[in-house]
C-alpha cells in the first residue's frame, strides 16, 4: 500500500458512514445521521488513502474516547487518544499492521514525546492482537454500552525516555 493522509471531507465521511462490517464487527456499523457526519468533519478525523482510494481513517483527541470511560477515570492521564477504522473489505487480510504503523509514525512526527492511548472493545481479539504487536499495553478496563472495553497505551520512543 502507498498510503497518505488527507483531511476528512464530505465524500470520505459519507463513504465511511456507509461501511458495513460482518458479525461480530457489525458493532462498528453506522446508521448515518447528520450528527455523525458533523463529527467526522469536525477536524479531528483524517482519511487514509491508497493512491486515490479511501482505505480507512483515524481520529485523535476526545472523539477517540468512549464517553462513559470518564466516570471510571480511564482518561485522566494527558495521553493522545487515537482511534482507527479500516474499510471492512480490507479487514482481516493482514493490512492492519502497515495501516496502523503508518498512522502512528505520522502522528509521532507531529506530536513529539507523546504517549498514545486507544480504547478497544474486549471482544475484538483481532484488533487487540494487532495493538499488542504494535507495542500497546492493556491498562484499564471498564463497561459501556453493554460491552467491556480496555484502554491500551503505547509510549513513543521519545516519550519512553521520560517515563
Amino acid at each position: 500500500m502507498k498510503l497518505h493522509i488527507e483531511n476528512m471531507d464530505r465524500e470520505f465521511a459519507l463513504k465511511i458512514l456507509d461501511w458495513k462490517y460482518e458479525k461480530p464487527y457489525d458493532y462498528y456499523n453506522n446508521d448515518p445521521t447528520a450528527e455523525d457526519l458533523k463529527e467526522l468533519l469536525d477536524g479531528t478525523y483524517f482519511a487514509l488513502v491508497n493512491e486515490e482510494d479511501l482505505v480507512g481513517f483515524f481520529c485523535i483527541g476526545k472523539n477517540a474516547q468512549i464517553p462513559d470511560g470518564h466516570q471510571y477515570g480511564v482518561y485522566v492521564e494527558p495521553y493522545l487518544d487515537i482511534g482507527f477504522g479500516m474499510d471492512p473489505d480490507l479487514t482481516g487480510k493482514g493490512y492492519g499492521y502497515e495501516f496502523c504503523s503508518f498512522i502512528l509514525k505520522s502522528i509521532e512526527e507531529k506530536y513529539k514525546k507523546t504517549t498514545f492511548r486507544l480504547t478497544v472493545a474486549k471482544f475484538n481479539a483481532r484488533a487487540i492482537h494487532l495493538y499488542e504487536k504494535l507495542g500497546f499495553e492493556k491498562t484499564d478496563e471498564f463497561p459501556a454500552y453493554s460491552r467491556e472495553y480496555w484502554t491500551m497505551i503505547k509510549y513513543t520512543e521519545s516519550a519512553s525516555i521520560l517515563k
